[in-house]
C-alpha cells in the first residue's frame, strides 16, 4: 500500500462545467448525424462512421471521466477510470500555470512539446489545492514560470 499522499484532489470537467458539457454533447450529436449521412448514407461506408466517432470520443475522454490526483513524497499519481500514471518529480524540469491547470515540463523551459511529454494536472472546480500545489511543486521541482 503506497504512503498518504501529501496533497490530492479530484477534476471532472463534466459536472463541473455543466454549460460547457452542454455545448459538447450537442456538439458531438450534431457531428454524429453529419458524419452518418456522409459515411454512411452517402458513401454506404459504415466503417468510417465508427472509427472516426471512436477518434473524437477517445480524444475528449478526459474531459467526460473524473481524474484523480495524488501528490506524493517523490512521485505524483494521476488515475483516470482504469489507467494510473505515476511520474517522479525528478522527471520535470520546470512548471507553469494557465487558467484550468499546471503543466509540468520536461524540459528546463517551457516548450511546445509539453503537451505531449510532459504532464498536465488540471485544477478542480474550486481550486482549493492552488496555493499548495504550487508551493509544493515551488519546493519539489523549483522552477515556475
Amino acid at each position: 500500500m503506497s504512503p498518504e499522499p501529501i496533497l490530492k484532489w479530484k477534476s471532472w470537467p463534466l459536472v463541473e462545467r455543466p454549460y460547457v458539457s452542454a455545448v459538447v454533447i450537442s456538439f458531438l450529436i450534431l457531428l454524429a448525424v453529419i458524419l452518418w449521412k456522409i459515411t454512411v448514407i452517402e458513401w454506404s461506408m459504415p466503417f468510417f462512421y465508427f472509427i472516426g466517432m471512436l477518434l473524437v470520443i477517445a480524444n475528449l475522454l478526459p474531459y467526460f471521466i473524473p481524474t484523480y490526483y495524488e501528490m506524493h513524497e517523490t512521485y505524483i499519481e494521476v488515475r483516470y477510470l482504469y489507467l494510473k500514471i505515476r511520474r517522479n518529480y525528478s522527471d520535470f524540469g520546470c512548471f507553469y500555470k494557465d487558467k484550468r491547470g499546471i503543466m509540468l515540463s520536461t524540459f528546463k523551459l517551457p516548450r511546445r512539446l509539453d503537451s505531449f511529454r510532459g504532464q498536465s494536472l488540471r485544477f478542480s472546480d474550486r481550486q482549493t489545492e492552488v496555493p499548495e500545489l504550487i508551493e509544493l511543486l515551488t519546493h519539489k521541482i523549483g522552477k515556475q514560470y
